[in-house]
């Protein structure tokens, strides 16, 4: 059986420039944090990310600013584009998007599961009538299904997906705790590299509570439980 455990740094070293990028999390929460603090050493840059929000920057007494989540790589501009439900977190994105330096697509949060989940099956999008005679309509293919108007939206895939778990084994099946849950069990189908960030590496899980099938993880990192 192939060693699929590797570094943090190892995990950031298949970001490249210009790639698209899914990150699990739920402002932060089921994030895979030290991987992404490797991509930031790292200074790849010009990249496309895929997630719920922009994670949150905790600031202290003094002004010293500590990311939490996927923040930190919006600090250092290495951000070209954002797909994500909302950016209100992070005051700093938002400031990015309306100077024009970062651009900003934000999709429903039910619609951009669902991108990702058709990206990940194979399908070729979907019918929603989320959005219709809103902005999220602007551009977009429309179809009327007995008398009602839906609009179109097409499936999301990436170069890599990097997942927050709670507990991976030597195989690559990985168990989630609470709302870890969020975003990474579509993501984990959706790219072409699943990397998985775990609290807690065992020698395996019982098969009855595998919620992302080894099948998927090309590669886990041991993240400790801090």
């Amino acid at each position: 059986m192939k060693n699929k455990q590797i570094t943090a740094a190892q995990a950031a070293s298949y970001v490249k420039d210009g790639m698209t990028i899914m990150f699990g999390g739920f402002v932060g929460c089921g994030s895979p944090h030290h991987i992404i603090k490797e991509i930031i050493k790292s200074g790849a840059k010009d990249l496309t990310l895929i997630c719920n929000d922009p994670g949150k920057i905790f600031v202290d007494a003094e002004g010293n600013k500590d990311p939490y989540g996927i923040s930190g790589l919006f600090l250092t501009g290495q951000v070209k584009k954002f797909i994500a439900s909302h950016i209100g977190i992070v005051r700093e994105v938002g400031a990015a998007m309306n100077a024009g330096t970062l651009d900003v697509e934000l999709v429903p949060q039910g619609t951009l599961a669902e991108r990702i989940r058709c990206g990940g099956n194979g399908l070729g999008g979907f019918y929603t009538r989320t959005g219709v005679g809103t902005e999220v309509e602007e551009g977009k293919e429309t179809k009327e299904i007995d008398g009602v108007k839906y609009i179109l939206e097409k499936p999301l895939r990436a170069d890599i997906a990097f997942l927050g778990v709670h507990t991976v084994d030597k195989y690559g099946n990985a168990r989630y705790e609470g709302s870890m849950r969020n975003f990474n069990l579509v993501m984990a189908t959706a790219a072409d590299l699943v990397i998985a960030e775990a609290d807690e590496v065992v020698d395996m899980i019982d098969p009855n509570y595998v919620e992302t099938p080894g099948v998927y993880v090309k590669y886990y990192v041991d993240g400790g439980k801090e």
